[in-house]
């Protein structure tokens, strides 16, 4: 359990944030400006807050009414960069153990760094990079991890590739991780709980699949950003066309690829952009995947967009239509229609395990 109540000045810019946040990884999301990275560095003790309290666990970091300021080499802290920052001159092995030599084999197999060990940082790759940097700082044995837009330098394929082992790091070791990003991708595929801030100011916060489901969120998310997360297991695999078919509360969808094994969770992002609404069932498309729905919520957006939140099964979706499109179908609170997907509008950034 994490927890942090603060309020600091910083010239015109006042921050004050609160919230409390369980286990697992703790996503912080907002506009640049808004105070995301000034949180982490209140819990690493690289900020000190006006007033307020931080808290790990039963470990108390700051408490200006109790005058308790732990420096930052006491707090037990874990810190990743956007940029690695590793030691140029010292060979991965020894960048490693600079960081301290807790569990040092569990760490290197986990992060899969064993054949890298007698590298230099200038041969490996940002991918690379940035696990020998996640894995020094676990090295400490921390309390916590910050994680400060880890991916946010890394191309595309090198987000690909580190992705696995952050989401392994969040299954198997267990201690708070704070998440800093404005990709709601990474968001979907790595959080439990997400906390909007806006200005300095926490917007909203809560378990990640219902926050990211709110209509009245998407001008905080970005139009192009809302979606909604699924929990899904996987069910079957279509081998002649290479797909796999997932199951969740609202009945079956069928993406491509080998996703999971059978019977594995897996966690996917549907944009709010990619889902088309049908007053009734199609028939003779090419879309593979058709829900039932009921309409939840109607959110009229700054433009000319329409938000539509609905429910499939026991589970929320997002739909992004034109206001000529929501009045044409006279879309209403509680009517029931259908969701049409189609199999390729969720990319391999949008899946998790």
């Amino acid at each position: 359990m994490i927890s942090v109540a603060i309020q600091k000045r910083l010239g015109d810019f006042r921050l004050d944030v609160a919230f409390d946040a369980p286990a697992g990884v703790t996503a912080i999301f907002g506009p640049s400006g808004s105070g995301k990275t000034s949180v982490v560095n209140a819990f690493a003790g690289l900020m000190r807050p006006d007033a307020g309290r931080v808290s790990v666990d039963d470990t108390v970091l700051f408490d200006a009414a109790n005058r308790v300021d732990l420096a930052p080499q006491r707090r037990r802290i874990g810190y990743v960069f956007q940029d690695a920052r590793l030691f140029p001159h010292m060979s991965v092995e020894r960048n490693l153990h600079y960081g301290g030599s807790h569990d040092a084999a569990r760490i290197i197999d986990l992060l899969g760094l064993d054949g890298l060990r007698d590298r230099m940082p200038a041969g490996l790759s940002g991918g690379e990079r940035q696990r020998v940097a996640l894995g020094r700082a676990l090295m400490c044995d921390p309390k916590m991890l910050l994680m400060d837009e880890p991916l946010a330098a890394l191309d595309a394929p090198r987000k690909a590739e580190i992705l696995p082992y952050i989401e392994r790091l969040r299954d198997e070791v267990q201690i708070p991780i704070l998440y800093v990003t404005h990709d709601v991708s990474e968001v979907a595929r790595l959080a439990t709980t997400l906390v909007i801030i806006d200005a300095g100011k926490v917007a909203t916060a809560g378990p990640v699949g219902k926050v990211l489901s709110q209509p009245e969120l998407v001008p905080l998310l970005g139009v192009r950003a809302a979606g909604a997360v699924l929990t899904t297991k996987v069910a079957g695999r279509l081998l002649d066309d290479g797909l796999t078919e997932l199951v969740f509360s609202g009945g079956r969808l069928i993406l491509p690829g080998n996703l999971g094994v059978l019977g594995q969770t897996v966690r996917i992002r549907i944009p709010a952009q990619d889902v088309i609404l049908a007053r009734e069932a199609p028939n003779g498309i090419s879309a593979l995947n058709v829900l039932p729905v009921e309409i939840t919520r109607l959110e009229q957006g700054r433009g000319p967009g329409v938000i539509v939140g609905l429910k499939a099964g026991e589970d929320p979706l997002l739909a992004r239509v034109t206001r000529r499109s929501a009045d044409r179908m006279a879309l209403a609170v509680g009517q029931n229609i259908f969701a049409i997907i189609k199999a390729t509008a969720v990319g391999p950034q949008d899946v998790g395990s």
